[in-house]
């Protein structure tokens, strides 16, 4: 009896001790709830996706640089586009003890298990650029507005071909978007062709491979390789007669692809000039070639002020403060609505490059020649 009393008495002193440990932060885990500062001098991970694309080697340096002008250590990782090592990634740094995280998606349904490790970890998560889907443990998103991203392509081609003056055409056009595990891609997409459809349903823009739908136009891993790939097929299946007079493009990378099997097709001449090709994020490359008059436009995106976003975001989440958002209803993840803050796209091209890149500081005129 007396054994059975101090075992009793041992119990309520662990519950109470239990009690005591939680009323002071810790959780039923062991580990304890981040106080405001707590993470002052500490690491925060970054996730990029590639580094074959120009554009996520900027955003990393760009997120890297802001966030060690505001104190923090940096773990800079590329998963080069295999979404098993970007998991594995992320899990080392969570392991090492990283504060906090900012992860561009490979995949955006790879991620629920290592966003719910983070969450037990007290680490929160910021998406960068690419939503990740299917997950509560995802804490904030910054990114562009993606729809008018769609829309300035789509709009470009429009105004270029004269379609907006009156001009009916018919002009062809074929359709490519991005990868399908990329959540961008739907709202690139749908901003695109809510500009292209009427005058589509109008036979005034005529899509002669048929391929319109989302699901028969998307590029995986926005590779250039397969979307030239793509591109001599529609030519040999679908342009035996006629030419191409527009491509909606929805990046850099994917354009310049389309370029290759455009010109090996013997376009690009002054007896067959190149079509309206679009694109996006102004990567060094396809700007030459803008200037050079092949590309025709892309899409201008500033990763230093979306990695300011990002850093910010972060920033505050571990001092405590709630980051500044400006859309909390777009960006359903299946799970729950991620709060955003959306910055601006601009449409560039020949006419506008020089003000919209060179005079920003985001290239010289060096950089361009």
């Amino acid at each position: 009896m007396r054994n059975r009393r101090a075992a009793l008495a041992a119990i309520a002193g662990a519950a109470s001790l239990a009690l005591t440990l939680t009323a002071c932060g810790q959780n039923s885990s062991g580990g304890s709830k981040p106080k405001a500062g707590d993470a002052k001098g500490g690491t925060i991970g970054i996730a990029m996706p590639t580094k074959s694309s120009a554009r996520w080697i900027s955003d990393g340096n760009n997120i890297v640089k802001q966030l060690q002008a505001k104190g923090y250590k940096t773990k800079l990782v590329y998963g080069e586009d295999d979404p098993d090592t970007q998991v594995s990634q992320i899990e080392n740094m969570i392991t090492q003890g990283v504060k906090g995280l900012i992860i561009a998606a490979i995949d955006n349904k790879s991620l629920n298990n290592v966003t719910q490790e983070a969450a037990s970890a007290h680490i929160p998560v910021i998406a960068y650029d690419r939503l990740i889907l299917g997950t509560k443990n995802v804490d904030y998103y910054a990114s562009f507005d993606n729809e008018k991203v769609g829309k300035l392509q789509g709009g470009y081609i429009v105004h270029k071909l004269g379609l907006d003056a009156g001009k009916k055409g018919p002009f062809n056009i074929e359709l490519f978007a991005g990868s399908n595990d990329d959540n961008n891609t739907r709202y690139f997409f749908k901003g695109a062709m809510e500009t292209l459809q009427p005058y589509i349903d109008k036979k005034e823009l005529v899509v002669k491979s048929g391929q319109t739908a989302l699901d028969k136009v998307t590029t995986l891993r926005w590779d250039g390789t397969t979307a030239q790939k793509r591109m001599e097929d529609i030519l040999t299946a679908s342009y035996k007669s006629g030419r191409v007079d527009a491509v909606l493009s929805p990046y850099d990378g994917i354009s310049i692809g389309i370029i290759s099997a455009l010109k090996s097709d013997g376009y690009g001449t002054k007896s067959n000039p190149l079509p309206v090709i679009t694109g996006q994020d102004a990567e060094q490359a396809s700007v030459k070639s803008i200037i050079a008059g092949e590309q025709t436009q892309t899409v201008y995106k500033d990763t230093r002020q979306l990695a300011k976003v990002a850093v910010t975001m972060v920033d505050d989440v571990l001092n405590g403060k709630k980051p500044q958002v400006n859309d909390t209803k777009s960006y359903d993840n299946g799970t729950k609505v991620v709060p955003a803050f959306l910055l601006q796209p601009v449409s560039v091209d020949k006419t506008n490059y020089e003000d919209a890149l060179v005079k920003s500081g985001y290239y010289t005129d060096a950089d361009l020649k």
